[in-house]
């Protein structure tokens, strides 16, 4: 372990999508500023995230970013100790952009670098002071459930996760992105399709919930969209999709429940069951998870919505927890579009000098 004084200041880059972000923490997990930049209007008109487009955005707006945040936070970067950004996974380019302005800054400064593992972000945001209702020690199961991810995880310290389970096709995000532009709503899907579920009968259309009572807390969610698309084919008046959303929902919600509850039997010793990532925003999956949760005995940890998403306040608790632990990283340390969890712990280990 490393000391760091509670005082020490870290800045934390997030672009590894289509959210340009910074922000500035003290190392006792104090938020002192924080900013986030949609790109929305940008990759609405294409359905999708386009990559270029996003890099270019990135690259026009991070500097002003950064100077913005530390402003707020009443420092410049002489008054950093560390700075952490985001390395991967990710659309490369972004990646770069944020990887580059980190390391440009901490060379400047003779301050360390850190190349924060995105999904490590997630995944450690629970144990940032206030989230949680007290402090979240190890080992707990994480449910990291976003756009491109859904699995089941055992984060076990600082730089250790096990993956339990993934996806076997679609990530549950896709699906409920997929499903949404099926039933017309606008890009990104999942907030208008939980609208256009609200007061919708979750029981009128029987969709598939799959993997569903199976071993194991592996996912799969693209039978459940072609589900969707064969429903939308029949022809729907404006009930029909209120109900046929509400209906998704529920078997979405009843499948990670499930899938829930198996990862817990795989993880004795659990502290908490964790949600991340832009799903965990779902109140419907919220509610079903918290119901495994109680029969467990376990708190159900789930951030604050703006945390949920892709932000820079989790990229720089990540580096605080991994400064603490006496890892760092060289400024040739190149960003990654893949880079599993469980590719960490050896890396870890080698950058705390043999930490096992």
């Amino acid at each position: 372990m490393t000391a760091l004084p509670d005082s020490a200041l870290v800045l934390g880059l997030e672009s590894s999508c289509d959210e340009t972000a910074a922000a500035v923490l003290r190392a006792d997990g104090t938020i002192l500023a924080e900013a986030v930049l949609s790109q929305l209007e940008d990759h609405a008109p294409y359905g999708g995230v386009v990559p270029e487009i996003a890099a270019r955005a990135h690259l026009a707006h991070l500097p002003a970013l950064v100077r913005r945040v530390l402003e707020q936070a009443g420092t410049t970067p002489a008054g950093l100790s560390a700075v952490a950004a985001t390395a991967g996974p990710g659309l490369i380019g972004g990646l770069i952009v944020g990887a580059t302005l980190g390391k440009g800054i901490a060379l400047a400064q003779g301050i360390p670098y850190l190349a924060i593992n995105h999904l490590e972000a997630h995944a450690l945001t629970p144990r940032l002071p206030g989230v949680a209702s007290h402090p979240l020690a190890f080992p707990y199961l994480l449910l990291l459930l976003s756009g491109g991810h859904c699995q089941c995880v055992a984060v076990e310290d600082v730089g250790h996760h096990r993956r339990l389970g993934s996806t076997l096709d679609d990530a549950v995000g896709e699906a409920f992105d997929k499903s949404a532009k099926l039933l017309g709503l606008p890009w990104p899907g999942g907030p208008h399709l939980e609208r256009l579920a609200q007061g919708g009968d979750p029981a009128r259309f029987p969709l598939p919930r799959p993997m569903f009572g199976r071993p194991g807390c592996d996912f799969s969610f693209s039978g459940l969209k072609t589900a969707v698309a064969q429903a939308v084919a029949k022809g729907l008046d404006d009930m029909g999709r209120r109900d046929l959303a509400a209906s998704f929902q529920a078997s979405v919600a009843a499948v990670l429940a499930d899938r829930a509850r198996n990862a817990l039997a795989m993880l004795p010793g659990a502290t908490a069951l964790v949600v991340a990532g832009g799903v965990a925003a779902n109140a419907g999956v919220r509610a079903a998870l918290a119901g495994v949760a109680q029969k467990a005995g376990l708190p159900l940890v789930a951030p604050p919505i703006r945390l949920c998403t892709d932000n820079a306040v989790m990229v720089a608790w990540a580096g605080i927890e991994r400064l603490k632990a006496g890892m760092a990283d060289g400024l040739d340390h190149a960003p990654r579009p893949r880079w599993p969890l469980d590719q960490l712990r050896q890396a870890g280990a080698e950058q705390a000098g043999g930490r096992p």
